[in-house]
């Protein structure tokens, strides 16, 4: 693929190879499913892998846009949750009566619908998306040492999409209403005055009661274990199964509460480091508006909302972040006077010895098991932009369909079947000339019109047959 080819070959295109007058289609047309999908996995040169994705993403957005209307929102669905034991419980269901797909958290296949990607499938696309940067780096000197204070620190982006952002965004408006009503336990919400510019922002908790300064009855900062606060919505639990699923969080790190922040415009969080009563690492996800966290182990207060430090990063929408190491511990953040409406949700594992003392473990958090990726998937070197390998989960996710330009009527199966069969081994040369691909993922390559073979010219290079 030496530029941008057309979205189908022509003749000559398919002419070039072998010398047998088919080229790279007849030669597809002589493979299996399996034996493609092997071919396909073997990887391509940086401009056809980048090629051969901007073509899949054409035909998954014609995909999603036709079946929008009969399916409701791709990735987004409304769908009943069993509803807490506490009447509280109940009506925390009914607020958060949402479902992410994609990300059941148990395994397992999923269900193939009209579009003819299953659950599975779909997650393997989404997930490869994923945008992952590790390479925060700012140093300051640390008991005598120049150390990066900021090490540990992770920004994951398009982990939620708009459609899903939307569907959390209004569960959290529906909590926020049901707080004002007084229907949640009186340490779950709090909506303070606003009696002075970045003071003021709305907090739900759930899992746990923190304390963030001593109240009135003496307790310090930390984990109040002798309060109750209402247990995690189901949607929220869907966000963190996501999380770890797709390598976000560790599973030996499941959070297991979180803190609902509300911010109005002018809004803010001051310097600070996140209590020890929570395990690292910790996670905050971000919607609404972008906004800028600054670290640094020393943050100076400018003015009421404004801060400085030697680093900002900043947040977008359906982003998740992560602290943990030197960026949780050794340096400092906050969250200046923020520009619009926004919400975050920082999710946090309690220290088993600061659980609360009615705490229950949620049985549906305690199975979540991360999604199997190609080894390449996550070959990018630690601190770098991490694009996730498109061939160990686009190609493998989905397959392209394509019909003669002349109108050439394809034979129907049994024909194919037939002559897969007495070709195959004149170009594949046997069953071990491919490695097995890493995941195995249940493809149907049927479609209209019966074309069952896919559009890449390069193929015949995974033989040798034609030079780089």
């Amino acid at each position: 693929m030496a530029g941008d080819l057309p979205g189908k070959l022509t003749e000559s295109d398919a002419g070039h190879g072998d010398g047998d007058g088919e080229g790279v289609i007849g030669l597809l047309k002589t493979m299996s499913r399996n034996e493609v999908l092997e071919a396909l996995s073997l990887g391509f040169c940086q401009h056809c892998e980048a090629l051969l994705e901007k073509r899949i993403h054409q035909i998954l957005n014609r995909r999603g846009s036709e079946t929008s209307l009969s399916n409701g929102v791709a990735g987004v669905a409304l769908n009943a949750t069993p509803a807490p034991d506490s009447a509280s419980g109940k009506q925390l269901a009914r607020a958060a009566n949402f479902d992410i797909l994609l990300n059941d958290g148990l395994g397992g296949s999923g269900t193939v619908i009209d579009n003819g990607l299953s659950e599975e499938q779909k997650e393997h696309i989404r997930y490869s998306q994923v945008g992952r940067k590790k390479d925060f780096v700012h140093t300051e000197r640390t008991d005598g040492k120049p150390t990066n204070v900021l090490k540990g620190l992770e920004l994951h982006t398009k982990v939620f999409n708009a459609e899903e952002q939307k569907t959390i965004v209004e569960c959290v408006y529906d909590l926020q209403r049901m707080g004002q009503k007084g229907q949640l336990r009186e340490r779950t919400y709090t909506e303070p005055r606003k009696w002075m510019r970045g003071k003021g922002r709305v907090t739900i908790q759930f899992g746990c009661c923190y304390n963030y300064a001593v109240d009135k009855n003496g307790n310090p900062p930390g984990i109040i274990r002798d309060e109750e606060v209402d247990p995690l919505p189901p949607l929220f639990k869907q966000m963190i199964k996501r999380m770890v699923r797709w390598h976000i969080l560790p599973p030996t790190c499941i959070p297991n509460s979180c803190i609902v922040n509300i911010y109005d415009e002018g809004d803010c969080i001051p310097p600070h480091i996140d209590h020890h009563d929570f395990l690292r690492p910790f996670c905050t996800v971000s919607f609404l508006t972008q906004c800028n966290i600054l670290f640094g182990s020393s943050l100076k207060i400018l003015s009421p909302g404004e801060f400085s430090g030697p680093v900002s990063i900043p947040l977008p929408v359906g982003s998740v972040f992560i602290l943990n190491g030197n960026g949780a511990d050794i340096a400092k953040h906050c969250v200046p006077a923020v520009p619009g409406k926004r919400i975050s949700i920082t999710f946090r594992r309690m220290d088993d010895s600061k659980l609360p003392y009615r705490f229950s473990p949620d049985p549906e958090l305690l199975r979540i098991k991360p999604l199997v990726v190609s080894p390449t998937a996550n070959s990018t070197p630690q601190g770098h932009h991490q694009k996730p390998i498109m061939n160990s989960s686009f190609v493998k996710a989905i397959v392209q369909q394509n019909q003669h330009r002349n109108g050439q009527v394809i034979k129907d199966k049994q024909d194919r079947e037939t002559a897969k069969t007495s070709k195959n081994d004149s170009f594949l040369g046997g069953n071990d000339d491919f490695p097995p691909l890493v995941i195995g993922i249940n493809l149907s390559i049927s479609g209209g019109g019966g074309s069952e073979f896919f559009i890449l010219s390069q193929i015949q290079k995974l033989k040798g047959k034609v030079p780089s």
